[in-house]
């Protein structure tokens, strides 16, 4: 039986502002990328995201981004490569400090919007975030896109890369993901994801927005917490993996 890891964003709260139902997604994902701080998350949130996640079973995992509350992380940063790593340090130490304090740990790590894209290509910002990981536990997987310069550069490394896909992205014929500024990247249709979910796990392959059938290989598959209808799309998706025989787990 095949075996797939549901991964989301969340802990993205901030103050009195909230973002998404991080709790009702943990009835349907087995691991949550907890947001540290630079994105979203203060440190109340993000100790009670992890309290949460603990409680429910889900295995926590570091959102790290860069350094952009204004703009939620979406945005690219032309940082020095070595304020980046020191800015990722940070962020999974605080998350690793705020889990603990709940009985949990962190598992994994993976970036977030605009820096998550950058490293894709980006060389000099991937070579900085595989670094900064390796620095504080070369134990910890890192996620991204399949074939981006940060998993390349992870397994040179010696770090477990993780790659992923996305339950509710569009894709480019090249295998990246449609930009949020262009309409349709978001995918909204519970019967569209469905369909776009289980070829990535029983086909390894997704339609891309020209109707190409891409190959890529996902170790986990990412439903967004703070897309309309999250909690419901989450549900969807998991019930679809389940009635095709998927059986899911966290991959860390």
């Amino acid at each position: 039986m095949p075996t797939m890891d549901l991964n989301s964003d969340v802990g993205e709260s901030f103050g009195r502002w909230t973002l998404g139902d991080d709790q009702a997604m943990f009835r349907s994902v087995t691991s949550a990328n907890v947001a540290c701080g630079f994105h979203a998350g203060d440190p109340s949130v993000i100790r009670s995201t992890c309290r949460k996640a603990a409680e429910a079973g889900v295995v926590i995992g570091a959102h790290v981004g860069y350094r952009d509350l204004a703009g939620f992380g979406r945005r690219f940063l032309d940082i020095d490569p070595n304020e980046l790593a020191d800015d990722v340090v940070y962020q999974i130490g605080a998350l690793q400090a705020l889990a603990a304090a709940e009985g949990a740990r962190v598992r994994y790590v993976k970036p977030h919007g605009g820096l998550y894209n950058a490293i894709v290509r980006h060389t000099a910002q991937a070579r900085a975030v595989v670094d900064a990981v390796k620095s504080v536990d070369p134990g910890l997987p890192i996620m991204g896109l399949p074939g981006s310069e940060v998993l390349r550069l992870a397994e040179a490394a010696g770090l477990r890369a993780v790659p992923e896909a996305f339950a509710d992205r569009a894709y480019t014929p090249e295998g990246t993901l449609v930009s949020r500024s262009l309409p349709g990247s978001v995918l909204e249709d519970p019967a569209e994801v469905a369909e776009h979910v289980l070829r990535m796990a029983t086909e390894s392959a997704v339609r891309a927005v020209d109707g190409s059938i891409l190959k890529i290989r996902a170790e986990s598959i990412c439903v967004h917490g703070d897309s309309p209808g999250a909690v419901a799309m989450a549900a969807a998706v998991k019930s679809a993996l389940s009635g095709a025989g998927v059986s899911l787990a966290a991959f860390a």
